[in-house]
């Protein structure tokens, strides 16, 4: 009775784990599977980045989260966030989000493309009115030291509560941009 007990116990456990799938799957994921880095990519990504546009010059910070659920999609995925900071041509800091949690972290990355290979981000920012875009990076160089940065805003209704009502909105991301990794 033991036996069988205990093989009923396993065989349960067994089949309430979730299913593993590389990054790179292309279909849809069933409920609580987990889309893991299983070839290691992300490392390669993960660091601090830089580079200059418009008299100012961003560092993005790159890091691989695993395991993070996705409440939208309700699965489980590895996935790398980044938080920045950007001073202007004379030193001061325009936007620094460097200290805040991970969980809070503004861009948080996606999935691999399947046309091109470049990894997919998004980017919101409660702290500007809710300002929000999507993008991709790509290495440039086969040392992987260099990162293209391409951004796109999405679109931003500035209402009356919005501390830039009536002003120049802020620019804290690039919209083209080589970074090179520190």
């Amino acid at each position: 009775m033991k036996n069988i007990i205990l093989f009923l116990v396993f065989a349960i456990s067994m089949s309430c784990n979730a299913q593993t799938y590389p990054l790179r799957t292309y279909i849809d994921m069933p409920e609580n599977a987990y889309l893991k880095d299983t070839n290691n990519e992300l490392p390669t990504y993960e660091g601090t980045w830089f580079g200059s546009w418009n008299n100012k010059t961003i560092y993005i910070t790159l890091k691989k989260v695993t395991n993070k659920y996705n409440s939208i999609l309700k699965y489980y995925e590895d996935l790398l966030i980044g938080k920045f900071k950007v001073i202007n041509n004379t030193g001061a800091v325009l936007f620094d989000n460097t200290s805040i949690s991970d969980d809070k972290a503004k861009i948080e990355g996606g999935s691999f493309k399947k046309s091109d290979g470049k990894y997919l981000f998004s980017y919101l920012d409660m702290d500007l009115c809710a300002r929000n875009g999507y993008g991709t990076i790509q290495f440039t160089d086969t040392t992987k030291t260099k990162l293209e940065w391409k951004f796109s805003e999405g679109e931003v209704m500035i209402d009356t509560d919005c501390f830039y009502y009536g002003q120049t909105w802020p620019e804290p991301l690039p919209k083209s941009i080589i970074l090179t990794k520190q």
